[in-house]
């Protein structure tokens, strides 16, 4: 056994296995399977063109010497982006812990308690501060954040406006240049205006809906925006306010100035700058939008029992029901940043949050101090953290301060800007201020010492208590925090428990060794805005992955920067229009997408400003070519795109597909790949083959990203030649193409830290262990399907019977039973596994795909599973009670003294031998949707304010 393959640790099945599988699926050899499921013309006929693969000890002294190539400055530069400590209590057992960054999105609530309750956490912590009564579980950025307000308000203009002509959106010369940029991407398409200026001259008209403001503002200054927002709402205009997080410990809060809403980051609470991100993005509002809120909510509400439960709140929102009528293409938030910044509020509480917030400001008012004694002139006549200074010339400052390895924001030749945070020393002060005196050659040999001096005015200060719940006050000490983080992990199913196999998810190995790097400072600590040299070994990786993506693509060019798939969904297809406008093609507006798409397909087209035409899909689950075609001609003059998914979502290798793309070039549009499938590709297939233009790849799904419950994702675009030049840039770190389009997200690459993750999974396999891991891919998912079809309907199978990486097991025969496949769903906790993607693309079904990573035994458990779940459906009889019906079994009903139900406590939590070696308990019973929707309960409160007596 070649035990330094990590290959060999990465591939589930063993080799002894194989021939077990293989006999079992019906083929002699893997190769055998493989032409069988990939039609012949869209194969590679070469390997992949990449370097050997490293064994995971050489990677990580690869990645660690590669590490020093990035400089650790102190960075004093602010914009959003600052130093902070990240509890070592919440690092060891969130950031560093399998079972909180490999579980799935909450989808099923009763096995995601433990989440569900920090993103409570979290909500509260951003309700609280805002002083606004709505916040959802975060989004992907602050810029995100801002442009998904800007698009909540345009939405929900009143109706004094006229909507054709109130199409107005002011932005503050003092929002975030990066934010700016955003809203600039997102405004275009949807017909809405930018307006500029300062907050205290514009004058609104009618034409004008809403504006967003800064506060602090981009350089410093705090502004009381009270009666600004007074004046706004005279003239029926919504105002954003994106403010800094922990500056609302010591600061009057949005919700008080009259915010309608407020938007920002959440990375001051204890999360790593990371070279950009991930960070969660807050979002809070008033309550009379929580059916416009973009992305997802946590709510309260009962189970079966009447017990207190949590769930994901107004799923109506969800893009698989309202797909083109989405409030957005949101579908992935950060979640492991926001579980890591709520638990920073826990682990702190009130008291602990003003006291960091006045450390940070009374640093500031000491640094201030010293620089007027310098002769020096601060701007900033209010501020928290951040000083305005003009100097003599900014150059010679710049020079002596990355001397000394110190990052300052240079803002012009003569101007500077300074951010203190929260890893800010008196002697750091000392050591800032000494650089300045020898630039303006004036002597200076104070020694410092530190006092408490407040000075934010009285019409801007916090006079309004927050997170007065208890759980922001039990938890301070180390014991009590690691025990309350531990009671949370063990209501949560993670792959650490079992196989998570959801269809199009693709929850795969997130492997130790590629995860170790992102604990490094080295790696986390770098600012997003450091000059380039400063971060030489995170441009070698970046470019380094960049590279690989393009060679498994087949492609030209990549965008790292969209941190979500569907946001390279929506990048795509802005980089489409960008190329058609180039060409004078500027009405080409129709994105044709297939009835099987994703969700996010038909709400990133809208978003992208084009008009969907959705095409049909055939009896056996494929697309229907004619249809496809027919329209593809009917709107040629307008045709902009194709969205398509290849597998399709169905789980097959369609053999059409070039036929299909060569419709779409032959009518005057760009094809769309969307990448979700490309577990299935890399090695044996890939976008450029088939015809795609451009794809975006789920670095959180194919390349080894964990899902941390939700997100962090990263989703970049893959490019053909002719669209690199549109690739997306930053207004403050160039990137992107020669024609660039605005950026997408706040960061020039996005989700840089977590890069590191597929880098290293690309690396440690190499050209043939990716291959490989496709195959096992097609392997694993071809066992389960011969394994399962003797005892259900499998739905689509390719022209030869077999599946790509997934398959779609019908369960809508058992309708007539009395037994939906959501009581399959539920009853499958009880056997310890989490059910597969529910009812899509196809309603009363499961879509199951495996993965590579899972072993025979654990696919044989799941299979087995099932299997004892049909013997449960055949025993059923409509108005009995029933171990489906009643599922999932806690183990407080089996340690009941009572037991009221037919069946035995061995029948519910035990149904097969397996389980008694490592039961998972749900922590509820099922739990009631319609309650929690009819009782918007979204933040920590008391439980008597919400259970019914």
């Amino acid at each position: 056994m070649k035990t330094d393959s990590f290959t060999l640790r990465h591939l589930g099945p063993r080799e002894d296995d194989l021939s077990e599988m293989l006999n079992t699926i019906g083929v002699n050899s893997l190769d055998e399977l493989i032409d069988n499921t990939i039609p012949n013309h869209i194969k590679l006929k070469k390997p992949l063109n990449l370097p050997s693969p490293m064994s995971e000890y050489e990677f990580t002294s690869y990645i660690q010497n590669l590490s020093k190539k990035n400089k650790e400055y102190k960075s004093y530069i602010g914009l959003g982006y600052h130093p902070t400590i990240l509890p070592a209590v919440i690092q060891r057992n969130i950031f560093e812990n399998p079972s909180w960054y490999t579980s799935y999105t909450p989808y099923q609530a009763e096995i995601s308690q433990g989440r569900l309750e920090a993103l409570l956490n979290y909500q509260t912590v951003i309700s609280d501060l805002t002083g606004l009564g709505l916040a959802n579980s975060s989004l992907l950025d602050e810029g995100t954040a801002a442009a998904e307000a800007m698009i909540m308000l345009y939405n929900n203009r009143s109706r004094t406006q006229k909507k054709n002509e109130s199409v107005q959106f002011f932005v503050s010369d003092d929002v975030l240049p990066q934010t700016v940029s955003i809203l600039k991407t997102r405004s275009e398409s949807l017909g809405i205006e930018l307006i500029y200026g300062h907050h205290e001259e514009v004058e609104f008209t009618s034409k004008v809906f809403g504006a967003i403001v800064q506060y602090p503002t981009k350089n410093g200054q705090i502004y009381d925006y009270t009666h600004f927002i007074e004046n706004a709402h005279q003239l029926d205009v919504k105002v954003v306010v994106a403010a800094d997080l922990l500056s609302l410990a010591i600061l009057k809060s949005p919700g008080e100035m009259g915010a309608d809403v407020a938007v920002g980051t959440s990375q001051r609470f204890g999360i790593p700058m990371g070279y950009g991100g991930p960070h969660a993005g807050y979002f809070a509002t008033k309550e009379e939008y929580k059916r416009s809120v973009p992305g997802r909510i946590i709510g309260v509400t009962i189970d079966m029992d009447g017990n207190h439960a949590l769930r994901m709140a107004l799923q109506t929102r969800e893009q698989h029901i309202k797909r083109e009528k989405a409030t957005s293409n949101i579908c992935t938030a950060q979640v492991l940043l926001a579980v890591m910044a709520g638990m920073y509020a826990v682990y702190h509480g009130a008291s602990g949050l003003k006291y960091i917030a006045n450390k940070i400001h009374s640093l500031t008012n000491i640094l201030n101090q010293e620089i007027k004694k310098l002769g020096l002139k601060q701007e900033n006549t209010a501020f928290f953290d951040t000083l305005k200074i003009k100097v003599t010339t900014a150059n010679s400052i710049k020079k002596i301060a990355e001397a000394s390895k110190i990052n300052l924001l240079y803002l012009d030749h003569t101007t500077i800007g300074i951010s203190l945070n929260e890893t800010t020393t008196i002697n750091d002060v000392e050591k800032i201020v000494s650089i300045l005196a020898e630039a303006e050659k004036v002597k200076y040999s104070d020694h410092l010492n530190y006092t408490e001096i407040i000075t934010i005015p009285n019409d801007v200060k916090r006079n309004t208590d927050f997170l007065t719940h208890e759980v922001f006050e039990s938890y301070h000490s180390e014991t009590e925090m690691m025990r309350y983080i531990k009671r949370l992990e063990k209501k949560d199913i993670s792959l650490t428990d079992s196989m998570i196999s959801l269809g199009s998810c693709t929850m795969k190995l997130n492997a130790a060794s590629e995860m170790l790097p992102l604990s490094s400072s080295s790696w986390n600590s770098i600012h997003p805005f450091v000059p380039i040299e400063q971060a030489q070994g995170y441009q070698e990786m970046l470019r380094d992955l960049e590279h690989s993506l393009n060679t498994i693509t087949g492609f030209s060019a990549t965008s790292l920067q969209p941190n979500s798939g569907a946001q390279g969904e929506y990048t795509g297809l802005k980089v489409i229009r960008a190329y058609h406008a180039s060409r004078g093609e500027s009405h080409r507006n129709i994105c044709l997408i297939p009835a099987s798409a994703h969700g996010t397909n038909p709400a990133s087209a809208v978003m992208a400003g084009l008009k969907v035409v959705v095409t049909k899909t055939s009896e056996d689950g494929n697309i229907d070519v004619e249809d496809l075609i027919a329209k593809a001609e009917l709107h040629k003059d307008n045709l902009a795109a194709l969205m398509v998914t290849y597998p399709s979502t169905h789980g097959v290798f369609e053999s059409a597909i070039m036929d299909i793309t060569k419709a779409i070039h032959k009518n005057g549009g760009q094809v769309y790949m969307d990448g979700a499938n490309m577990n299935a590709q890399v090695g044996l297939t890939n976008p450029a083959t088939v015809g795609a233009d451009v794809c975006h790849l789920n670095l959180h799904k194919t390349f080894a990203i964990p899902h941390g419950g939700g997100g962090p994702g990263v989703g970049p675009i893959c490019v053909a030649k002719h669209l690199a030049p549109f690739l997306p840039s930053n207004p403050i770190v160039k990137t992107g193409g020669q024609h660039a389009i605005t950026a997408v997200s706040s960061a020039p690459w996005g989700s840089a830290l977590v890069d590191l993750i597929s880098y290293g999974y690309i690396k440690m396999l190499g050209a043939d262990g990716l291959t490989n891991a496709t195959k096992f891919a097609i392997l694993n998912a071809n066992y389960i399907k011969s394994k399962l079809e003797k005892h259900f309907k499998i739905l689509y199978t390719g022209e030869n019977g077999f599946a790509a990486h997934e398959m779609i097991v019908d369960f809508r025969e058992f309708k007539e039973k009395g037994i939906e496949v959501g009581d399959i769903a539920k009853r499958l906790m009880d056997y310890g596994f989490h059910a597969p993607t529910l009812s899509f693309p196809v309603a009363g079904t499961l879509m199951i795909e495996p993965t590579e990573s899972e072993s025979k035994q654990e696919l044989d458990r799941f299979c087995d599973a099932l299997i004892s779940i049909k013997s449960e459906i055949e025993a059923y009889k409509e108005g009995q009670d029933s171990v489906l019906k009643n599922a999932p079994h806690t183990q407080s009903m089996l340690t009941a003294d009572e037991w009221k139900f037919s069946y035995s406590r061995k029948e519910a939590a035990f149904p097969l031998p397996y389980i008694s070696t490592s039961k998972f308990w749900p922590p509820v019973r099922r739990v009631d949707d319609a309650y929690g929707d009819r009782n918007l309960v979204c933040s920590c409160t008391p439980i008597e304010d919400y259970v019914e007596a």
